[in-house]
Formats: C-alpha cells, structure tokens, sequence
C-alpha cells in the first residue's frame, strides 16, 4: 500500500500546485481531480493536506473513491497516532451529520404534524442553511418549482356516492414489483445533511410500508448499505451518466452485485445544471479566493440509440427514463424494447423554469398517445402534497407518484421516523381520497374521477409530431 506517512507531512504536500488529502486512513494525491470534482473545487481546497474524513462522510459514501480516483492516486496510508483527537477518522458506516444541521429548537411530537406543508415549516427550522440552500432551491424565479403543486388544485375530483367504500387497499405494482403504496421515495442527494440517518433511515421507513426508494447516484451513504437497511422495500438506482464513461461503468458494476435493486433509472432532465439562485449564493459564501466555479460532471452528449445500447451492455435490468417532459420523448421511449418506463419530471424546477409539470405532460400523452400509458409504466415525479394530488395522478393514468423534498422534511425533523410520518399523512390522505370517491384499489380510479377542463388552454395545442419520431427513429434501429 506504499509508505507510511505523518499528517504534517501530507500537509506539507499541500501547495499551489499539489493537492493531497488523507481519506479513511489512505493518503491521496487528488491534483488532477480538484478542476473535476462535481461539487467544486472550494471543498478540496479547503480541506486539503488533512484529514478530511469526517467532512467527506457528511455527504458521500467511501464507495465512491473508487468510482472517482485511480489506484495510482494513492500514494500510502497515514500514521494513526499523527492524527489529533479533533481530526480523528470516523467510521464510514455512521459518520456524523453535518454539525450546523443540528438545530436546538423544539419540535412538536411528530404525531401532531398533519399536513407535508406542516412538516416542511419546522424541517426548515432545523435544516443548517447549507442543506436549505441546497434542498429548496430551484431554477431562476422558480415558476415551475411553483407550478408543479400548484396545477393540482386545477384538478377537481368526481365523488360518486352509495358505494360501499368500508375496504381500501393502496397495494399496486411499479415494473411488476409489487408495493404497499403508490407513492414512492424519489432520488434526492445528500440526505445526511438532514439527519445522520441519511438514506438509510429513509430505506427503513420505505420497508415499513413495502414501499419504493429510488436511490439517489449522489447518496451519502452507498447502495449495499441503504437496501441492508430496508429489508422489506423496493430498490431501484438513479444513474447519471458521467463524461468520464468508464467511473459510470465501475458504479454500473458495483450495482450488478445488489440483487435488490430491481431497475435503473436514467436520469435525463439535468444535462447542464440550472441556475439555483439560492444555491449559488451560498457556494459563493464558500469559494476560497480564486477558486474556480463548479463543473459539471454529466455527460451532454446522450442520444436515444447510442446511449440506450451502451447500458444495455452494462446491465441486464429494466431501464426507466427520468425526466421526460413532452409526449413526443414518451412515444419515443416506447420504441424502445429495454425501456420499461419512464417519469415524467422537471427535476422538481430545477432545472429549466417555465417547463411543463408532470400532470400538463400527462395529460399531453392522453391527448396526443395514449397508447404509452398502456406499454410503459408512467410515473409522475413532482409537486406531490397531498393525497388527493396523488389521487389525481393515478387517476390520469399514472402507476405511481413520488416524493423527495418532503422525505427529506421528514428526515430532518425525525429521522426514519420522520420520513414514516410524511408517507403516513399521504396514503392516509390517499385512502380517504379513494373512499369519498367510491374507489376500493388503486386500479380502480381512472379519468371519470377528475374534471381537468380547466387545463385545456394550458396544454400543447401543436401538431403532435409523432410522425417525425417514427421516421427519425425507426431507421436507426
């Protein structure tokens, strides 16, 4: 493993033009990495020539230096004695959170929190404003961050009366998985700055209702350790495809050793990185002098066939599209015999603002092709509050709804028992839903349920432009 080496020397390799770090008891030369590094550069250099385990675990998982950084970029390991009792390395597999995020205001038990919105107000009272900044904010002034929750309260629902609504099942099936709930855990980064529990207290609170999480590329912790912690949940794994192709086929190989996991979600409505206000302003806070912007790690360059065959080298799994924000890409997805499904998402107004909410395309694929709905499982991602939001979108034609900002609510104000609240408020809000409107199983609600005319003027009123998939498509496969 090389040499041994004293903290104070790795610091003193520590200069304008030399960047090393000691990680987990390994000393690295992260030189090359610093201008690549997805979260900036800043972070690096403000902990580098030291122990930086702690800060590394706050948000990532050890997997991920393998993912990242080449053998050669380990230059030995570190002297444990050098090491003082405020720099000591932490056990990878229960770092601590995040210390501004400890918050000593008191919360009200969680039982008397009954609404996500209600739930959302005292996480933010506990969030440090690193992890506000980073959860809240969206793309420019927001509209679409807005919109997505907003457009639901323009859905009005159809109650039909004289049905025995006594028995009510929210059990369905996301991709043939079976599942407790129609509401599933979306992929949101960095969940241990919420709570040291991080994706694993979510995983746990998923198994409690046999529910879907969809793990996050960016987790803090790695996905061996988040499905040991829900032995009872449905696993799928969120891919970003990197420009550096080969770190996303390693990660692709560590996934194929996780039988848990039961699909791959291709995460496509993030090419290039909004601009996040909010965000911004507080990663402007942290620049050290001169350092460079972020860069942005996610390949730009995905087309249809190209990309789908090279991952279909890379895994045998179902592969669901995220991201897709027009009916014309969800017609294009049925092309396709390895994509499974897809989810409609703006990458929860992150991304580009003014975009279409989820149920706008939804409701597009109804008027344009609704053959779609009957080939893919689609799946709405976005805006969810209430259980009569996630009502209106499976009655639309969607399998299933998810959630990730309020998961991470949940987190922050109770850890896995927090995020078990938030996913008992909505399918309790869920069932009631289906009970006034005279609906036993999920399968049953349908379009007779809701009113969506006052939608019409907001939806695509263009030609429907399937005829020009069919011939761009068609002759490359």
């Amino acid at each position: 493993m090389g040499r041994v080496w004293k903290l104070a020397e790795v610091s003193e390799h520590n200069t304008q033009d030399s960047c090393w770090m000691v990680l987990h008891g390994k000393v690295y030369d992260i030189t090359s990495f610093v201008p690549k590094h997805p979260g900036g550069r800043s972070i690096l250099l403000k902990n580098a020539g030291q122990d930086a385990s702690r800060a590394f675990d706050s948000v990532h998982p050890v997997e991920i230096l393998e993912e990242y950084l080449t053998p050669d970029q380990v230059l030995g390991t570190i002297e444990p004695s050098s090491i003082t009792d405020d720099t000591n390395i932490q056990p990878s597999h229960d770092p601590p959170v995040d210390s501004e995020a400890i918050s000593s205001s008191t919360l009200p038990p969680l039982e008397s929190m009954l609404s996500i919105s209600e739930t959302e107000k005292y996480a933010l009272q506990r969030l440090s404003p690193k992890a506000i900044s980073y959860y809240v904010s969206a793309t420019d002034d927001q509209i679409t961050k807005a919109a997505n929750s907003q457009i639901y309260r323009s859905i009005l629902l159809r109650p039909r009366v004289f049905i025995d609504c006594t028995e009510c099942s929210l059990q369905t099936s996301i991709l043939g998985n079976a599942v407790g709930l129609p509401i599933f855990v979306s992929p949101a980064a960095m969940a241990r700055l919420a709570h040291p529990s991080g994706e694993a207290g979510i995983a746990r609170a998923c198994s409690s209702f046999g529910a879907l999480q969809i793990i996050s590329k960016n987790a803090s912790l790695s996905p061996s350790a988040i499905v040991k912690a829900g032995p009872d949940a449905v696993f799928a794994w969120q891919l970003y495809v990197l420009k550096d192709l080969a770190a996303t086929e390693r990660t692709l190989a560590q996934i194929r050793r996780i039988p848990q996991i039961k699909f791959i979600v291709l995460t496509l409505d993030a090419p290039f990185p909004g601009k996040r206000e909010a965000d911004k302003r507080f990663k402007m806070g942290e620049v050290a002098g001169g350092a460079a912007p972020q860069q942005w790690g996610t390949e730009a360059g995905l087309t249809w066939r190209k990309t789908l065959d090279w991952l279909c080298r890379h895994t045998s799994l179902p592969i669901v599209l995220k991201g897709v924000q027009t009916h014309e890409d969800a017609y294009a997805a049925t092309m396709f015999p390895a994509v499974k499904g897809i989810i409609l998402s703006n990458h929860g107004g992150r991304a580009l603002d003014t975009a279409p909410t989820p149920v706008q395309v939804l409701l597009e694929i109804r008027k344009f092709c609704p053959k779609v709905l009957e080939k893919l499982d689609v799946l709405v991602d976005g805006g969810i509050r209430r259980g009569t939001d996630v009502v209106k979108a499976l009655a639309l034609g969607a399998k299933g709804v998810g959630i990730g900002r309020a998961a991470l609510y949940g987190l922050a104000v109770g850890g896995e028992e927090g995020v078990k609240r938030v996913l008992k408020i909505l399918a309790d809000e869920t069932a009631t839903a289906m009970r006034l409107l005279g609906v036993k199983t999920v399968l049953e609600l349908g379009p007779r349920h809701v009113n969506t005319s006052a939608l019409n003027s907001r939806l695509f009123n263009g030609p429907s432009g399937l005829e020009d998939i069919e011939r761009k498509l068609r002759s490359k496969l």
